[in-house]
């Protein structure tokens, strides 16, 4: 089959299913923000980066087994790749009894994300429910890279439209019908969760993939999983760290209309941002399996086709999103000023989505390929880079700065990614070098 064709056989639905994603992420903001104003859009955000650890540390588990499993599939150990898949479901149930236990206590949290008033209110009321559902949060999200990794991209949409397609029907009930505010959107979340969980659990075991069995050397599997799934998981909470660290600045320099403002700019960039990692999580199980199967050249032409597609996107979502300004605040609910505010500032963010492309295919591409010292120097660059930046520049520029620490951290995060990669192609020319030579 032609490349690109098997290309766009695992990629358009893992586009397709992110996307769901990142509208899955805006649509608790739209509900509330249309139905409670400024406060209610204020909260959510600051809220949000909560319920994202709990998805990331799924993303996190799921994309660590699936991209061993891949690998090992490619070498022909079934065995040892039918462990992985064990360790990594184990590990999923796991990180949902321990993510409920640990961080119900929500209060503190948002007070260290800044929140006050009504805004904190509202945020607990939102994430005493989120932290209830985390067992489904992360079982659902960790569940999806397996499926996609088993051939099963399509599926693994379908599931994914199915959860999404009950949080709407259910937000609508619980917020605009029921009134129950933030807590009824934290109601909604949780059970298209559950959906997805149920779902995708009922593929495991119509497929029959091995869920039972030996736990030979789980603790060895274990390590392993997370040693490669730190990236992905780093990957999609990276931008929810990004999240918190400018909610936080915001409430300094320009309080809760800044935080508003920022609210629907991150509404808005999340469904730029979720369709070109749909594109590297998409690719993901081509290069890891060429990469298992010793063809690196293969694996190689697929992470440039990825590159092609992700800054297609990007300069797509670029255009829409600069032309729909005026229309992003008022989508979300926002006051006139916060709207017109959000119409001047989204074009600074727009500028980064092109370096942001690079960096999340790249790194993509290091993970896929176990390079996993390189995938996590990508991943946490710029999320660090933003702090510093962020304490450096409204000293100067005031809240601008705040809005411009962003971008400039995902460019220079771009330019080290870019390092990393040259670096990373040499090394690989050497070591092939020296495996002719032998």
């Amino acid at each position: 089959m032609n490349l690109y064709k098997i290309f766009a056989k695992y990629v358009v639905p893992s586009v397709l299913a992110f996307a769901l994603s990142g509208v899955y992420a805006i649509v608790d903001g739209f509900f509330v923000g249309q139905s409670m104003g400024d406060a209610g859009l204020s909260a959510i955000n600051i809220a949000f980066p909560v319920a994202a650890l709990i998805q990331s540390l799924g993303t996190g588990i799921g994309m660590g087994g699936a991209v061993i499993w891949s690998v090992k599939r490619g070498n022909g150990d079934t065995e040892s790749a039918n462990r992985y898949i064990r360790a990594a479901l184990y590990l999923l149930l796991f990180a949902g009894i321990v993510m409920t236990a640990f961080i119900f206590i929500t209060e503190p949290i948002l007070r260290l994300f800044g929140a006050e008033g009504d805004v904190l209110a509202l945020g607990k009321d939102y994430l005493d429910v989120i932290v209830l559902g985390a067992a489904f949060q992360i079982f659902a999200t960790g569940i999806v890279p397996i499926i996609r990794n088993n051939g099963g991209s399509v599926f693994a949409f379908i599931t994914m439209m199915s959860g999404f397609a009950a949080n709407i029907l259910l937000d609508y009930l619980f917020v605009w019908v029921l009134h129950r505010g933030t807590e009824g959107a934290a109601i909604a979340t949780i059970l298209g969760q559950a959906i997805t969980a149920i779902e995708a659990f009922a593929y495991l075991l119509f497929k029959k993939l091995p869920l039972f069995g030996s736990f030979a050397s789980f603790g060895k599997c274990a390590a392993r999983i997370a040693k490669v799934g730190i990236a992905p998981f780093g990957l999609t909470l990276s931008p929810m760290i990004s999240l918190m660290l400018i909610n936080r600045f915001c409430m300094m320099h320009g309080g809760e209309a800044a935080v508003a403002c920022y609210a629907c700019i991150a509404y808005a960039m999340t469904i730029a941002q979720m369709l070109i990692q749909g594109v590297g999580d998409g690719s993901q199980p081509l290069m890891s399996q060429y990469y298992g199967q010793g063809q690196l050249l293969t694996s190689g032409k697929i992470k440039k086709i990825a590159y092609a597609a992700a800054g297609i996107l990007a300069a797509l979502c670029c255009l829409i999103l600069f032309f729909a300004r005026h229309a992003v605040g008022p989508l979300f609910g926002s006051s006139a000023s916060v709207g017109e505010d959000v119409a001047q500032v989204l074009p600074i963010f727009l500028i980064g989505l092109l370096f942001y492309a690079f960096s999340r295919i790249t790194t993509a591409g290091f993970y896929a390929t176990e390079k996993t010292a390189f995938s996590y120097l990508c991943v946490y660059a710029e999320p660090l880079l933003m702090l510093v930046l962020l304490f450096i520049l409204p000293l100067f520029m005031g809240q601008a700065g705040v809005w411009w620490s962003a971008v400039s951290a995902q460019i220079l995060t771009a330019d080290i990614a870019l390092l990393l990669l040259i670096v990373s192609r040499k090394n690989d020319r050497v070591n092939s070098s020296v495996k002719e030579a032998v």
